[in-house]
């Protein structure tokens, strides 16, 4: 029966994703921002499908199960933040920038040198993050389903790649919204099970008003507020965020969107968060890892593990999805330097109806080593919390300062950008490897041992590289008169061909 569930919630969402693929029409401002026409739901969805991934939910039960309600619930909490902070602050004027990726901001305010700096930066951390959501599922086939764990990876991939390559922005929304769908469904009927069968409990110092989790070094402030910072400012510069605040047909519609987007995440991820510590209670306070697993299989009804593991594999297929989508057009476009109107440089593709548009073909190209780069990744260092941290810690810590401050300070030019990016960057991976604990689980992935730094600094390096990387900013910004400074450079806004204009 699970299997049924699982492979029916997949073949649906593969349906979807085959048929809207016929909307690019062959132009790549169409696959990449779907023309800049969705609306309030799509983008909404968009956003609240790369926000409830696998870490929202099986890290954010297992974390809470084990440490508390902050422990966990920092995840959900952390992206809706970031969403709140990025319609605030940033939604309107991105949209309005009229971009095709991430890295094109940085090409605008910095120039060439910078944009493949930081373009090679969000791969490098996507590829983490693609690999993270690889792994959850993997083992989720494994599990349930006795499936291996590579040939469960590689499954996923399959049926990701097969929309993602035909329809790109287009499939990733009408997906979306299913898999949200089928996520916020799961989610109701797993908090409703637990709340009538066994009642929602909260055990001892564990639960929202016990802020010593907040404030207690000794029950894991640090790392609590690491996570929350990390993700609720570092995800800013996400590239599948921003690629579907880019793909909205406003800048009013965008701000919206991640608005709603963020209370849909709040609305999904805490009740995870409920459900893990009555789970204390249900399953006992020594399930080890995967609790989730552990309730579904051992006390829930069939049909209800069905729903929730089919939600589980919707919301880790639709981050798989914005991931492989944005990290190849930012290969093509900000690396390969590939535009829409560079006829000649590449082969036709003969699929999906690539037609002659190169950026086009170039982005589908090159989403294929880069998910074989994930691949291996997850065969290899079959974890989740790791590489998810890491990936999220290394944006905060080099992309983000010289995004903001870019944005809405006039001082401050590409040295001040190579700076932040290097600087940051360098002290993270450091304190990584000198750090024996990532966020509470073992460093067994790039751990270097010594005697000086322990498990108790845990957390402290998510907030110690974000400032160098800030210091370093400024003080090279300040290094030089504020007239040596010119206004940022106004490129050309990518300006869709009347074919990219229709609906």
């Amino acid at each position: 029966m699970i299997l049924l569930g699982v492979g029916l919630s997949i073949v649906v969402v593969l349906v979807i994703g085959l048929v809207v693929s016929k909307k690019v029409d062959g132009d790549s401002g169409r696959y990449l921002v779907a023309g800049r026409t969705l609306g309030v739901p799509l983008v909404t969805a968009g956003l609240m499908a790369q926000a409830v991934d696998s870490n929202a939910t099986l890290g954010n039960t297992d974390l809470a199960y084990g440490f508390g309600f902050w422990a966990g619930a920092t995840l959900p909490i952390g992206l809706a933040l970031c969403l709140l902070l990025t319609g605030l602050f940033f939604a309107r004027r991105m949209n309005a920038a009229r971009l095709l990726t991430l890295p094109d901001w940085y090409a605008r305010r910095y120039g060439r040198r910078i944009e493949l700096i930081a373009s090679v930066a969000m791969i490098g951390a996507y590829v983490l993050l693609l690999a993270g959501n690889l792994v959850a599922g993997g083992f989720l086939f494994e599990h349930f389903l006795g499936i291996d764990y590579t040939l469960g990876v590689l499954l996923i991939v399959a049926v990701v790649m097969t929309y993602t390559v035909a329809g790109g922005m287009f499939s990733d929304s009408y997906t979306a919204a299913a898999q949200m769908i089928i996520t916020i469904i799961g989610t109701a009927a797993l908090f409703t099970w637990v709340a009538l069968t066994h009642g929602i409990t909260v055990p001892e110092g564990m639960g929202a008003f016990d802020l010593g989790q907040l404030t207690d070094p000794a029950q894991g402030a640090p790392v609590n507020w690491a996570t929350l910072i990390a993700l609720g400012v570092g995800d800013i510069v996400a590239i599948d965020f921003m690629q579907r605040i880019f793909s909205a047909k406003s800048p009013s519609v965008a701000r919206r969107a991640c608005f709603l987007g963020a209370a849909g995440t709040l609305l999904i991820g805490i009740p995870f968060s409920y459900v893990a510590l009555s789970a204390v209670d249900i399953v006992g306070p020594d399930a080890g890892s995967a609790v989730l697993f552990t309730l579904l299989e051992d006390h829930a009804p069939a049909w209800l593990a069905m729903l929730v593991l089919a939600a589980i594999v919707a919301a880790s297929c639709s981050t798989a999805n914005g991931a492989i989508l944005g990290t190849g057009a930012v290969a093509a476009r900000n690396i390969a330097g590939i535009r829409e109107t560079d006829a000649g440089k590449l082969p036709e593709l003969k699929i999906f109806g690539a037609g002659k548009d190169p950026l086009l073909r170039a982005s589908r190209i090159a989403m294929f080593p880069i998910v074989g780069l994930a691949v291996l990744v997850a065969v290899r260092v079959p974890q989740t919390g790791i590489l998810l941290t890491l990936a999220f810690d290394l944006m905060l810590a080099g992309l983000v300062v010289p995004f903001a401050l870019g944005l809405w300070w006039k001082r401050g030019g590409a040295a001040s950008a190579a700076a932040a990016i290097a600087v940051g960057f360098t002290v993270r991976l450091v304190l990584f490897a000198l750090t024996p604990t990532v966020y509470g689980a073992p460093n067994d992935l790039l751990y270097f041992e010594n005697d000086a730094i322990t498990a108790s600094f845990d957390g402290w390096p998510t907030f110690i590289a974000f400032l160098a990387g800030t210091a370093a900013y400024v003080t090279v910004a300040l290094m030089r008169p504020a007239k040596a400074y010119r206004a940022p450079v106004r490129t050309p806004a990518v300006v869709l061909e009347p074919a990219a204009a229709k609906a």
